[in-house]
């Protein structure tokens, strides 16, 4: 029966009856395409052409992880009142702990300054930055658990520690893709190799094209740092080319026997982004093209900010390519549980010039403004003692600060206690973190899913808020 027919053989209570089944379908169709990922897909492929869930606030990110866990108290949260009563002792129910003593109360050394209106404070220990606070959202209330490092490393890149779980970069990678087709979505530069090695930067059960491209290792100056398996100086281009061609051909034909296997497709376009980067990765690793102001701005070829600065100005290339999630991370050098006064001077002269010049750099690029600087670690430390001048790990409440990208600057969000113990104003977690991250970037961290061993899973798995008073 065509429309026509329809229409003259029916009544409008037998048309409406008739049609009830179509509308059904058509809410269907639209429910099942909002609860899918915004990609499209062809059989034997990976998603192309991923879209966003809704207008972004910003491209990309830039992860500056300063690995070990800074003192918050000693550089963002200042605590008169731990000058005032230090070497007394800190009561569990001061700071609604059980524990009756938590340690010695220790204060901080260093001077703090408050900068622009919304109360940003900053230590004396990083002048430069403090240059940079009107750009600055300084959230002071994170908060997480794992008092350990390998597990607080874990909940930090990948949400979770107790499965294998894929990292921020490879969730941004498949919800978005790369801007540049001859360059990865999410590249790790300097990756620490313990406290969760490789899962850090992992893609877990995601399709393996999705997992971070690692450039050198923490404990490798980048000068010296290589992408591996990247060129191949004995045989020509076109060589190369004609020898993919034939694998390529075989990987293909594997695959149509399977009708679908993640890892061969993965396989395929891993393969296919290694030789394309053999022509764009070693130009944007040539520092020889920047300007000797620009090498100044980031502190390269002094000490000690050589090491910190080539890899900020590293992760500005890349941005500026069109690589989504980049990570930059220092040495394992941050984990004071003893001298944390000579130890904090000690790393914020290395950290302080080259993370103020990124901001500056990205600004004066026009790039800030579509890039997100985070800026943290694992976790911070407490306000008591250990070993007569050290801190231990702290979790239970620390300071992350974000720039760019359209938030909020020059704003202090969040509060601790008097103690810098716990959050008791806008606490924000680090599943809260990873939302908000999902959303700047325009995915929606309850949709963007992955099914896999039977059930659907997220980076925030079921927990989660977005902060949106980060922005302005």
């Amino acid at each position: 029966m065509n429309c026509n027919q329809f229409i003259a053989n029916s009544t409008r209570r037998s048309m409406l009856k008739n049609s009830a089944c179509g509308f059904g379908q058509l809410a269907l169709s639209a429910m099942l395409a909002s609860h899918s990922m915004a990609a499209t897909t062809t059989k034997n492929s990976l998603p192309t052409h991923p879209q966003p869930h809704f207008s972004p606030r910003f491209k990309r990110i830039i992860f500056l992880f300063m690995w070990g866990g800074p003192s918050h108290v000693d550089l963002f949260d200042p605590k008169p009142l731990l000058n005032r009563r230090d070497g007394q002792r800190l009561s569990g129910s001061s700071v609604g702990q059980s524990k009756e003593q938590l340690g010695e109360i220790m204060g901080s050394p260093f001077r703090f300054r408050q900068h622009v209106d919304g109360g940003v404070w900053i230590s004396e220990l990083l002048p430069n930055l403090a240059k940079q606070a009107d750009r600055m959202c300084v959230i002071r209330s994170m908060h997480t658990e794992g008092s350990a490092h390998g597990e607080a490393l874990l909940r930090l890149h990948t949400g979770q520690a107790n499965l294998v779980r894929p990292s921020v970069g490879a969730w941004v990678s498949y919800g978005l893709g790369s801007e540049n087709e001859d360059l990865p979505a999410f590249v790790t530069i300097s990756p620490p190799r313990g406290h969760g090695g490789v899962q850090n930067y992992g893609s877990a059960f995601l399709p393996s094209i999705h997992q971070g491209t690692a450039i050198g290792s923490a404990e490798t100056p980048i000068a010296q740092a290589k992408i591996s398996n990247v060129g191949n100086s004995r045989i020509s281009a076109a060589q190369q080319r004609q020898q993919l061609d034939l694998v390529q051909a075989l990987n293909r034909q594997h695959l149509d026997r399977l009708e679908r296997d993640q890892s061969v497709e993965g396989l395929i376009a891993n393969y296919e982004l290694a030789f394309r980067m053999q022509s764009t990765i070693p130009q944007i690793m040539n520092l020889a093209d920047e300007s000797q102001s620009t090498l100044d701005l980031y502190g390269i070829g002094v000490e000690p900010t050589d090491n910190l600065g080539r890899q900020c100005l590293l992760a500005r290339k890349l941005a500026e390519a069109g690589v989504r999630y980049i990570q930059v991370s220092t040495d394992y050098t941050w984990d004071h549980h003893n001298q944390v006064k000579d130890g904090l001077i000690k790393e914020c002269a290395k950290a302080d010039i080259p993370t103020a010049g990124l901001l500056v750099d990205l600004a004066q690029r026009g790039l800030l403004d579509d890039t997100l600087v985070l800026w943290g670690a694992e976790f911070g430390r407490t306000p008591t003692a250990e070993n007569k001048d050290g801190r231990n790990h702290h979790p239970q409440g620390f300071t992350m600060w974000m720039a760019g990208g359209g938030v909020h600057g020059g704003l202090s969000y969040g509060a601790t206690d008097e103690f810098g113990y716990r959050p008791i104003e806008d606490p924000v977690h680090m599943h809260d973190l990873h939302a908000t991250l999902l959303y700047g970037l325009g995915l929606d961290h309850e949709q963007l899913t992955y099914r896999h061993a039977g059930r659907d899973f997220r980076l925030t798995d079921v927990h989660g808020k977005v902060v949106e008073k980060l922005w302005s």
